[in-house]
C-alpha cells in the first residue's frame, strides 16, 4: 500500500512539475514618496534571464517560482547645492540583483494565463555612482510585487509582461544629496520563455 502511494504521488509530481528558461528587456526607474534634490527620474533600459519551475495542482492553477538575474535603476536629473553653488545632476544609477519571484499562476483555455506573488532581491550591483560604488549606497536586498499577464503555447514557448513594484526602499545613506529619499525600485519586464522539461499540453484542457 505505501508502496503504490510512492509511486502515485512520484507520477503526480512528475506530471505537474515543469522548469524551464526565460530572458528578455526591463524598463525601470525609482519612485519616491518623499520630495528630494533629486526631483526627476527617468526610466533605463536594462535585462533579465534565468530559470523558472512550475508546480501545477491541475490543469489551471501553477506555483511559479524562479531565479532571475536582473538589473535596475534609473537616470536621476536634479540640482545639488554644494558651497553656496547649485550642482546639476544627470547621472546614471545602475543596479543588480540576483531575484526569486514566487508566482502564484491562474492559466485559462487557450494557453493565456495571469500572475502575481512576493519577490526578494539580493543586490550584487558592481557600478559606481558618481565616486562611489552602488552597492555601498543601497540597501543589499529588495523586496517587492509583481502582477503580470502571459501566454504558454502547446509546444512549451510563450510571452510573459509583468510589473515589479518595490516595496522596501533602495537607498541607505544619510548624506545631503540622498537624505529621506526613500527610493523604491519600479520596473516592468518583458520576457520569452520555453519549457524545456516536462512541457504539457496545458493549453489543450
Amino acid at each position: 500500500m505505501a508502496v503504490a502511494l510512492l509511486v502515485a504521488g512520484g507520477h503526480v509530481f512528475g506530471q505537474g512539475f515543469q522548469l524551464g528558461i526565460k530572458g528578455g528587456g526591463n524598463l525601470s526607474t525609482f519612485m519616491s514618496g518623499q520630495k528630494s534634490n533629486y526631483n526627476e527620474y527617468s526610466m533605463e533600459a536594462g535585462w533579465n534571464a534565468g530559470i523558472f519551475s512550475n508546480f501545477w495542482l491541475g490543469n489551471h492553477f501553477a506555483i511559479a517560482p524562479e531565479l532571475l538575474y536582473t538589473t535596475a535603476g534609473a537616470t536621476i536629473k536634479g540640482t545639488n547645492s554644494q558651497a553656496n553653488n547649485n550642482v546639476y545632476i544627470n547621472n546614471k544609477l545602475h543596479l543588480a540583483y540576483f531575484s526569486i519571484p514566487v508566482m502564484a499562476k491562474v492559466r485559462f483555455t487557450g494557453g493565456f494565463f495571469l500572475e502575481t506573488g512576493p519577490e526578494i532581491s539580493f543586490n550584487v550591483s558592481h557600478s559606481t555612482w558618481e565616486d562611489q560604488s552602488v552597492k555601498s549606497l543601497t540597501n543589499s536586498s529588495d523586496f517587492g510585487w509583481g502582477l503580470g499577464a502571459g501566454y504558454q503555447s502547446p509546444i512549451g514557448l510563450g510571452i510573459d509582461l509583468r510589473y515589479n513594484l518595490g516595496l522596501t526602499k533602495v537607498d541607505n545613506v544619510d548624506q545631503s544629496q540622498w537624505s529621506d529619499v526613500n527610493l523604491r525600485n519600479s520596473e516592468f519586464q518583458l520576457d520569452l520563455f520555453w519549457t524545456i522539461f516536462n512541457n504539457k499540453k496545458l493549453a489543450e484542457h
